[in-house]
């Protein structure tokens, strides 16, 4: 797949006008040093709203985009071209487009953490560091029922796509329950979050649901990834395994830094994202 050349508009946004454009975001000044940053399944370039401005206000150059199939990015319609490398090659594709001259920090989250290790096994010359949030890098950190509904192709997606959105503002808002807080009921993702949240699952292209049974297993090369790792995922995690985390810590052989924050789920960048925010910019000066 080729990307087209980009323009930069007024609201920072990078598209092109290919029908498989890359809808993208930059905040900080283009000689900084680059960070690019890539979301998981069902999920939007909104995801680093709190982590871009302060990459930006500390001399960096962030990068964020919509995968394929999501967000304001190309949605194609055949689901036979949803695959984890299509999806990988989208990315890889938008990365060359940017003309970055300096190795680059790759932070992703999930599906987006997969893509980073992949991506640095590939072009390891390419990546400085990586940041990687509740990785997605093996199919078995899957429940056992979403192992067995990803193992097919999912063709027929009617119903996901009839789902209304307040169906899935209320998945999200019952999943982000904590009971623990004070003895009281209260949400774990802010309301802002949850909108956010609730709008991508419902903009995304259903096809993304068979991108993780083409995921391939990265755990077997894992030992050649060199580059300096900040782990961090949240204690609740009811999407992936929990103990794969510390897993991949041990598999990795320079992880620099790894950090729990319990009270959160599958996106601990958005539950505290101060607490976020402050592990990777330490990690960050420390380079």
């Amino acid at each position: 797949m080729s990307i087209m050349n980009q323009a930069i508009t007024k609201g920072g946004v990078l598209e092109n006008n290919h029908a498989q454009h890359v809808n993208s975001v930059q905040q900080g000044h283009t000689a900084g040093v680059p960070v690019v940053l890539t979301h998981g399944l069902a999920a939007s370039l909104h995801d680093w709203d709190d982590l871009l401005p302060e990459l930006a206000a500390s001399g960096y150059s962030g990068y964020a985009l919509d995968l394929l199939g999501h967000g304001e990015s190309s949605k194609p319609l055949d689901h036979h071209d949803y695959t984890f490398d299509s999806v990988f090659d989208h990315f890889s594709a938008w990365v060359d487009s940017l003309g970055l001259t300096e190795p680059m920090i790759l932070v992703g989250h999930s599906l987006g953490g997969g893509l980073s290790l992949h991506y640095a096994l590939r072009y390891p010359e390419r990546v400085r560091a990586l940041v990687l949030v509740n990785p997605f890098y093996d199919i078995h950190q899957l429940p056992p029922i979403l192992r067995v509904a990803f193992r097919r192709q999912l063709i027929n997606t009617s119903l996901i796509e009839r789902t209304p959105y307040r169906l899935f503002r209320l998945m999200v808002d019952v999943t982000s329950f904590n009971y623990s807080i004070g003895n009281k009921v209260a949400h774990v993702l802010p309301e802002h979050i949850r909108y956010q949240t609730a709008l991508d699952y419902k903009r995304a292209s259903s096809g993304i649901y068979n991108i993780p049974r083409s995921l391939p297993d990265l755990t077997s090369d894992l030992f050649r990834i060199q580059q300096p790792t900040l782990l961090i995922w949240g204690g609740r995690d009811q999407t992936l395994a929990s103990d794969s985390f510390p897993r991949i810590g041990s598999l990795l052989p320079n992880v620099t830094a790894s950090h729990t924050m319990p009270i959160c789920g599958h996106v601990p960048h958005q539950c505290h994202p101060e607490k976020f925010n402050s592990h990777v910019m330490g990690f960050l000066d420390n380079l």
